[in-house]
């Protein structure tokens, strides 16, 4: 695997091995990025299910402010830090290596927001949990896009809050975009229709 564009370009990752982590195609996160080369400069990012960081550590070599990486398994962990530290973007890039409820809790803690949410979980994964938490945590910015990575036959289950502006698709895999829309008559987000 490598980094398509920006300051960090060709560069080589690392990707963890075996079946449990999926790491998206260079020729899908090429698309994906062509897409959302506009989101990355001054973003903060959050990447939920990180698996190998590549989606992340390409929004920091594209201009990416800050980015938090998280991932429950001992060894996508472990093919994180090495990857941040390759690339020397360890004053930009964080692990968090726990399950996705927790590293919710403990980014709302310390009241992180992010413009740029990945969610890209085992396919068998339910991604309707996280995005409550995340509604629920408020640990994102107005209008803040949410890219969920799934399989081609099934539709992720999000809140009223998450309006689909895109959904592409590559090969068995596909690409929906959300854009969290933040009520304005009320404090926080209009929860209306939760999952």
């Amino acid at each position: 695997m490598r980094i398509i564009a920006g300051e960090m370009r060709s560069r080589t990752i690392l990707a963890p091995k075996g079946s449990e982590t999926r790491p998206t195609l260079d020729r899908t996160r090429e698309s994906l990025f062509n897409i959302i080369a506009a989101e990355c400069p001054g973003a903060r990012v959050l990447d939920l299910y990180a698996g190998s960081g590549a989606l992340a550590l390409e929004a920091i070599s594209r201009g990416a402010d800050r980015a938090v990486l998280c991932d429950c398994s001992r060894e996508a962990a472990a093919v994180i830090r090495r990857n941040i530290e390759s690339l020397k973007v360890d004053d930009r890039a964080e692990l968090l290596f726990m399950r996705d409820e927790l590293a919710i809790q403990t980014l709302a803690k310390r009241q992180e927001k992010f413009d740029l949410i990945f969610l890209d979980p085992p396919y068998r994964c339910d991604t309707a949990p996280a995005c409550r938490q995340l509604l629920e945590a408020g640990v994102f910015l107005p209008g803040a896009l949410v890219i969920i990575e799934h399989l081609e036959t099934v539709t992720p289950q999000v809140s009223a809050a998450f309006r689909q502006t895109d959904r592409r698709r590559y090969r068995d895999t596909a690409i929906t975009f959300y854009r969290i829309e933040v009520n304005e008559n009320a404090e926080g987000v209009d929860l209306s229709g939760q999952l």
